[in-house]
């Protein structure tokens, strides 16, 4: 154990850059912390980011620290903090750092196209309508994905829930639905066909579809960066090539996309998010 323990300090070592679980040492100047998410929690994200955090290092003078964290909870957590110098963020938690903390998209990140929120229930279900699911139990994803939890709550705003459960997982999520843990399920088609099984596929249907589609994510800059620095970083991150810009995920000439909506969205749910772990849930706000 202390062998494999040492052996990854010392291959961290050799690749130039230093990595944090969610250290709590704020940024300082002369330091660059990127905030990313790493569902697996694997060491391929080290490797994935290791050409461009030389290359950061080295067009920056600064010393580069990636920060992966295993969930949006912890995510969300460092954004209010401002704790993250650069963050390749999801569209949910994009939403989120520019509205509430202040972040500002620099470039899109690769993604998904025409990416909607969906809910599913079991084939045998009557269900016809979202509103049918008043006392049920529904299944969502964690705080801050845009298809598995703000958009879902967004399109149950009014409702009352007998309970809603917290899936880790979009697969979870599938299986309690399908094991009748719950009414219904929120996550997004892409989910659904990457995660449901061949079994799950035959006994599980399309309730509902948002209309909308999310936008892709995006990369902040923390406006606790000074803007000249802002400014010269967006310019050396737009220099680096395409091909290995694509390996850690962004587009360097891509257009930034359009947040308004997914804002809305999550200001809408912000209204309603002390009472989701109530049971029932009463998914609106309460006037005094």
């Amino acid at each position: 154990m202390v062998w494999r323990f040492s052996r990854r300090l010392f291959l961290l070592n050799l690749l130039g850059f230093t990595v944090a679980r969610c250290s709590s040492a704020p940024t300082s100047q002369g330091k660059l912390t990127i905030g990313v998410i790493d569902y697996d929690g694997g060491a391929e994200i080290i490797n994935q980011y290791a050409k461009f955090n030389r290359y950061l290092a080295e067009k920056t003078k600064a010393s580069i620290q990636l920060e992966p964290t295993f969930n949006e909870n912890k995510a969300i957590e460092r954004l209010e903090a401002q704790a993250w110098s650069l963050v390749f963020a999801p569209p949910g938690l994009a939403a989120v750092a520019i509205a509430r903390s202040q972040y500002v998209p620099i470039f899109p990140l690769v993604g998904v196209s025409n990416l909607r929120s969906i809910f599913v229930v079991r084939k045998d279900n009557p269900i016809n309508d979202l509103k049918q699911l008043q006392g049920k139990t529904v299944a969502l994803g964690q705080p801050g994905s845009a298809t598995g939890y703000y958009l879902p709550l967004y399109n149950l705003y009014g409702l009352t829930l007998a309970e809603i459960m917290f899936a880790p997982t979009p697969k979870t999520l599938l299986e309690w639905v399908v094991e009748g843990k719950a009414v219904a399920g929120a996550i997004s088609m892409a989910e659904l066909n990457l995660y449901s099984s061949p079994i799950s596929q035959t006994d599980l249907r399309v309730l509902y579809t948002d209309p909308h589609y999310v936008p892709p994510g995006v990369v902040l800059i923390s406006p606790t960066v000074e803007r000249n620095r802002q400014e010269y970083i967006r310019k050396v991150m737009s220099e680096f090539p395409g091909v290995l810009a694509q390996e850690v995920g962004y587009v360097p000439n891509g257009q930034i996309p359009d947040y308004k909506y997914m804002i809305d969205v999550v200001e809408r749910v912000k209204l309603i998010a002390t009472e989701l772990q109530n049971k029932p849930v009463q998914l609106f706000k309460k006037t005094t």
